[in-house]
């Protein structure tokens, strides 16, 4: 199976950590974010990693894996960024953005799922917010479920009383629904890139929430594997000061 990790943001929350480096690889307990990624893919039998880059990219060191440019990634964003991985963007893949770390046993978790498309959700995602003043809790990519457990819809629009869980930027898709999104993202892309898509003004800001909600309301099938903390975005200093205070989910 295939992991491809949207790396390739500028990180200019997280500076001056990201001064001379990639978002991923800032360290938290003792190694870069990618390093422990790469290592819960190489537990769970993951061995077909690619590594979208940006911003600083011939910093990036991934031992192991393919790095692809992203040669827009200043005006661009997660979206597009996933679909620079062209042709390693097929059959069933896991995504994961680049700046977020969680316990291994999640990805063990995703490659055996047999839904159309798994979403990883925090439910206990309300405390991580609480003192998280660099990152409140509107910018939380939050999730709706279904009564049978579907999801309806994802992102920063769906409000904490609607919300199943966090999405934490991890999942699982398999072939068909990846063909799917494959569709929708050319099907945007002819209406033109600076055309409004889903929540964000333009396919060029969009984020990966906004494609998933497209093939949702289209039908597609997503589930989710529900965690109870376990994993820690590393998005601005402050979430970086805490988690180097201690994260006692990674080995």
């Amino acid at each position: 199976m295939r992991a491809i990790v949207i790396a390739a943001g500028q990180g200019t929350r997280l500076r001056p950590h990201t001064a001379d480096r990639p978002k991923c690889m800032v360290e938290v307990a003792g190694k870069p974010m990618l390093h422990h990624q790469l290592e819960a893919f190489e537990r769970a039998g993951v061995d077909d990693v690619v590594v979208i880059g940006g911003y600083k990219k011939r910093g990036i060191v991934a031992p192991g894996a393919r790095v692809v440019a992203n040669p827009e990634y200043a005006t661009n964003n997660i979206l597009m960024s996933l679909f620079c991985a062209g042709p390693h963007l097929v059959g069933d893949v896991i995504v994961s953005y680049g700046d977020i770390v969680y316990a291994p046993e999640i990805i063990q978790a995703l490659v055996e799922s047999h839904a159309p498309g798994t979403l990883v959700v925090d439910r206990a995602w309300r405390a991580v917010y609480e003192g998280r003043t660099d990152h409140p809790i509107e910018q939380a990519e939050l999730c709706e479920i279904s009564p049978h457990g579907a999801v309806t819809r994802v992102g920063k629009k769906v409000g904490p009383d609607d919300a199943f869980g966090e999405f934490i930027g991890l999942g699982k898709l398999t072939a068909p629904l990846v063909a799917k999104l494959w569709a929708l993202y050319l099907e945007a892309l002819t209406r033109g890139d600076k055309q409004p898509y889903g929540d964000a003004p333009t396919l060029r800001k969009a984020y990966l929430t906004d494609i998933l909600n497209h093939a949702a309301a289209q039908g597609e099938l997503m589930g989710v594997l529900a965690i109870q903390g376990e994993w820690r975005e590393i998005d601005t200093v402050q979430d970086l000061e805490r988690a180097r205070a201690g994260l006692e989910f990674l080995p």
